[in-house]
Protein backbone atom coordinates (compact mmCIF):
# COMPACT_ATOMS: atom_id res chain seq x y z
CA UNK A 1 0.00 0.00 0.00
CA UNK A 2 2.58 2.48 0.65
CA UNK A 3 4.19 1.56 -2.79
CA UNK A 4 1.14 2.42 -4.33
CA UNK A 5 0.91 5.67 -2.69
CA UNK A 6 4.93 6.88 -3.27
CA UNK A 7 4.28 5.72 -7.30
CA UNK A 8 0.79 7.81 -7.05
CA UNK A 9 3.04 11.34 -6.10
CA UNK A 10 5.34 10.48 -8.78
CA UNK A 11 2.42 10.33 -11.50
CA UNK A 12 0.70 13.32 -9.81
CA UNK A 13 4.07 15.46 -9.59
CA UNK A 14 4.40 13.90 -13.80
CA UNK A 15 1.31 14.57 -14.46
CA UNK A 16 2.17 18.06 -13.30
CA UNK A 17 4.92 18.36 -15.59
CA UNK A 18 2.81 17.60 -18.63
CA UNK A 19 0.39 19.95 -17.65
CA UNK A 20 3.23 22.47 -17.50
CA UNK A 21 4.35 21.74 -21.42
CA UNK A 22 7.44 20.12 -19.71
CA UNK A 23 7.51 16.93 -21.54
CA UNK A 24 11.22 15.56 -20.28
CA UNK A 25 10.48 15.96 -16.64
CA UNK A 26 7.12 14.54 -16.91
CA UNK A 27 8.93 11.07 -19.30
CA UNK A 28 11.20 10.71 -16.13
CA UNK A 29 8.43 10.86 -13.07
CA UNK A 30 6.69 8.32 -15.50
CA UNK A 31 9.94 6.11 -16.22
CA UNK A 32 10.49 6.14 -12.05
CA UNK A 33 7.14 4.00 -12.07
CA UNK A 34 7.87 1.76 -14.32
CA UNK A 35 11.79 0.99 -13.86
CA UNK A 36 11.25 1.25 -9.61
CA UNK A 37 10.55 -2.75 -9.10
CA UNK A 38 8.32 -1.53 -5.63
CA UNK A 39 6.42 0.13 -7.97
CA UNK A 40 6.00 -2.34 -10.69
CA UNK A 41 2.99 -3.99 -9.54
CA UNK A 42 1.24 -0.75 -8.30
CA UNK A 43 -2.26 0.45 -9.55
CA UNK A 44 -0.18 3.16 -11.43
CA UNK A 45 1.71 1.20 -13.83
CA UNK A 46 -0.89 1.10 -16.40
CA UNK A 47 -1.15 4.86 -16.73
CA UNK A 48 2.06 4.98 -16.65
CA UNK A 49 2.74 3.19 -19.27
CA UNK A 50 -0.38 5.15 -20.98
CA UNK A 51 1.14 8.50 -20.41
CA UNK A 52 4.45 7.51 -22.11
CA UNK A 53 2.70 6.55 -25.25
CA UNK A 54 1.20 9.98 -25.08
CA UNK A 55 3.93 12.03 -24.97
CA UNK A 56 6.27 10.02 -26.71
CA UNK A 57 3.66 10.41 -29.83
CA UNK A 58 3.91 14.31 -28.99
CA UNK A 59 7.43 14.26 -29.20
CA UNK A 60 7.47 12.49 -32.56
CA UNK A 61 8.92 9.10 -30.82
CA UNK A 62 6.95 6.77 -32.83
CA UNK A 63 9.16 4.15 -32.41
CA UNK A 64 9.33 4.33 -28.25
CA UNK A 65 5.53 4.90 -28.02
CA UNK A 66 4.74 2.14 -29.70
CA UNK A 67 7.00 0.02 -27.70
CA UNK A 68 5.36 1.49 -24.80
CA UNK A 69 2.01 0.66 -26.00
CA UNK A 70 3.47 -2.89 -26.79
CA UNK A 71 4.75 -3.29 -22.84
CA UNK A 72 0.83 -1.82 -22.03
CA UNK A 73 -0.88 -3.91 -24.65
CA UNK A 74 0.81 -7.24 -23.57
CA UNK A 75 0.50 -6.92 -19.39
CA UNK A 76 -2.70 -4.65 -19.40
CA UNK A 77 -4.84 -5.49 -22.86
CA UNK A 78 -8.30 -5.12 -20.77
CA UNK A 79 -7.08 -1.77 -19.33
CA UNK A 80 -9.18 1.61 -19.98
CA UNK A 81 -5.46 2.68 -20.32
CA UNK A 82 -4.77 0.38 -23.26
CA UNK A 83 -8.04 1.02 -25.11
CA UNK A 84 -7.26 4.76 -24.92
CA UNK A 85 -3.44 4.08 -26.45
CA UNK A 86 -5.08 1.76 -28.46
CA UNK A 87 -6.65 4.96 -30.14
CA UNK A 88 -3.91 6.91 -30.07
CA UNK A 89 -1.70 4.81 -31.68
CA UNK A 90 -4.13 4.12 -34.37
CA UNK A 91 -4.87 7.66 -35.22
CA UNK A 92 -1.14 8.04 -35.58
CA UNK A 93 -1.09 5.50 -38.58
CA UNK A 94 0.71 3.06 -36.29
CA UNK A 95 -0.90 -0.97 -36.07
CA UNK A 96 -0.32 -2.41 -32.06
CA UNK A 97 -0.25 -5.84 -32.24
CA UNK A 98 -2.73 -7.02 -29.83
CA UNK A 99 -6.33 -5.21 -30.00
CA UNK A 100 -7.85 -4.31 -26.87
CA UNK A 101 -10.03 -6.69 -24.79
CA UNK A 102 -13.87 -5.40 -24.37
CA UNK A 103 -13.51 -5.78 -20.65
CA UNK A 104 -12.02 -3.89 -18.15
CA UNK A 105 -9.81 -5.65 -15.51
CA UNK A 106 -11.33 -6.01 -12.16
CA UNK A 107 -9.92 -4.33 -8.97
CA UNK A 108 -8.98 -7.72 -7.60
CA UNK A 109 -6.70 -8.06 -10.50
CA UNK A 110 -5.29 -4.64 -10.26
CA UNK A 111 -4.63 -5.66 -6.79
CA UNK A 112 -2.98 -9.24 -7.14
CA UNK A 113 -1.48 -9.53 -10.68
CA UNK A 114 -1.02 -13.07 -12.13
Amino acid sequence: MVNDQLAGKEMAIGRWYQRQEQPLAAINRYRTVIDNEEFQRTSHTPEALYRLVELYLTLGLDEEATRNGAVLGHNYPGSRWYQDAYVLLTNDGQRPGVEPEGEREGWLRRLIPG
